[in-house]
């Protein structure tokens, strides 16, 4: 602890300085959806770019056929200690509508609301600037107390996250031998509540299909032709009622291939957390879980799998009413992955249980819109057990290893493409409005977060 100390007091003594840079960075409109901010993106590369130089990190701006990645490389004091990859996103959501916003979401600004509690206030002061600042400060205060970091370090920041990462899989396919580390740091995610820190040992993965059941050669008239006639959208619906059986499972033959029970001590700790159906779903209108029966809101939403229908088109849907059977029908379904679920049986097997229901003389297209499998990191990893421990020196409170229902795909590209495993620390809170008017970053997170990372790099570096 004697060389961490000192670490901590100069992020105490320099946090303005801290909140100077971050404010420099937020001003920059990095908005990587539209074209018209193409240079704003560059901008924004170019000085996490200056900036990491100015603290001894050989840092360059790489062109990529879309926006600019930003990689940067340091030794570490200890040779024995971990090679890490720490991974953010400069870019931005757009900020329409404009008129909801209090102020200029690139001035950013500190505001006070009142008990001690402020807020850093503009568009990316959570999602994700300032998140990936709060690493690069601890890694600012290091250098500043004892000329050296106590892990090797590389950094890559991309600039097309808010926009599908199209440049993200060629860049780590070209430069994978120089992006490759022991594991990965993703800043990317949140705390459980405000004093509460959470590690995200868990992100579902997803496959999603579209389908299309065509009958008739034209829509018919429901007089002449019905009750002799194939109607697609009875077939469509008869095959996604049959998706579930009456206790919320999902029906596809082998889908629980690869799922886990969750450890009984982690379900415990969930259930510690607070997080009811009635105060979940009540925020929505609802108050009964839908899912599998006899599994909590968390278990449900962090570790299980899930087949989901996202949409259904077919016949007339304008005013009034048309008496049609139509010529086709089509839906949009999703199913979320845990554990070892593999994404292309899951796939097959949808296919095969859509082909086995629809009548000979019918046909069914099918369109794959992506997939991509889940990621679930052991609960007791080493690095997640010494991150557990620094987070919670820090917060003063039991660090909460969660789960995410949705999924970061950088995670799983890390895995696959570069065979790290992924430490996923981030400070947001879920009332940050990320991606809405009116973005925010409490004071309290770009602060602790710096120190969080602090404590977090030197029991990473610790034998």
């Amino acid at each position: 602890m004697s060389t961490l100390e000192p670490v901590l007091s100069h992020l105490d003594a320099n946090l303005d300085k801290s909140l100077e840079r971050l404010f420099e960075l937020l001003k920059i409109k990095s908005i990587s959806t539209d074209p018209a901010y193409k240079a704003d993106c560059r901008k924004a590369a170019e000085w996490l770019v200056e900036d990491l130089k100015s603290i001894g990190f050989d840092a360059s701006v790489r062109d990529t056929p879309g926006h600019p990645m930003v990689v940067a490389h340091h030794d570490g004091a200890e040779q024995s200690a971990p090679h890490v990859l720490f991974y953010g996103h400069y870019d931005v959501q757009p900020v329409d509508p404009l008129n909801l916003w209090e102020n200029d979401p690139f001035a950013p600004a500190i505001k006070d609301m009142g008990e001690g509690r402020k807020i850093i206030t503009g568009r990316g002061s959570s999602d994700d600037k300032g998140q990936l600042m709060t690493f690069v400060e601890a890694c600012r205060a290091y250098k500043a107390v004892h000329g050296n970091l106590p892990c090797r370090i590389t950094i890559l920041f991309e600039g097309e996250e808010e926009s599908g990462s199209p440049s993200l899989k060629p860049f780590l396919e070209t430069h994978a031998d120089e992006l490759k580390a022991d594991f990965a740091l993703v800043c990317d995610t949140s705390m459980w509540d405000r004093e509460t820190p959470a590690i995200t040992v868990g992100l579902r993965g997803m496959v999603a299909e579209e389908i299309t059941v065509k009958a008739a050669n034209r829509d018919l008239h429901s007089g002449f032709f019905g009750g002799a006639a194939a109607n697609p959208i009875r077939i469509l619906s008869r095959i996604l009622a049959d998706l579930h059986d009456e206790t919320g499972r999902v029906t596809l033959p082998g889908f629980y291939d690869g799922v886990e029970e969750t450890p009984t001590q982690i379900l415990q700790t969930w259930e510690g957390l607070g997080r009811t159906a009635e105060n979940f779903l009540g925020k929505i209108g609802l108050s009964i879980p839908s899912g599998e029966k006899g599994r909590s809101v968390l278990e449900l939403t962090w570790a299980r799998p899930t087949a989901e229908v996202n949409g259904i088109t077919g016949g007339y849907t304008g005013e009034g009413f048309k008496t049609v059977i139509a010529a086709e029908a089509s839906a949009k379904v999703s199913f979320r992955l845990v554990h070892k679920q593999d994404p292309a049986k899951v796939r097959a097997a949808f296919r095969d249980f859509v082909n086995a229901r629809v009548p000979a003389d019918c046909t069914v297209e099918f369109h794959a819109h992506g997939g991509s499998p889940a990621i679930q990191l052991p609960y007791d990893l080493p690095i997640i057990t010494k991150a557990k421990d620094a987070l919670s020196d820090e917060w003063s409170k039991q660090t909460v290893l969660i789960a995410g229902g949705g999924s970061i795909p950088i995670v799983g590209d890390f895995q696959t493409m570069l065979g790290m495993a992924s430490l996923l620390v981030g400070f947001a809170l879920e009332d940050d409005r990320i991606h809405s008017p009116n973005e925010k970053y409490e004071l309290q997170s770009f602060h602790k977060g710096q120190r969080s990372w602090a404590r977090i790099l030197a029991a990473l570096a610790k034998k």
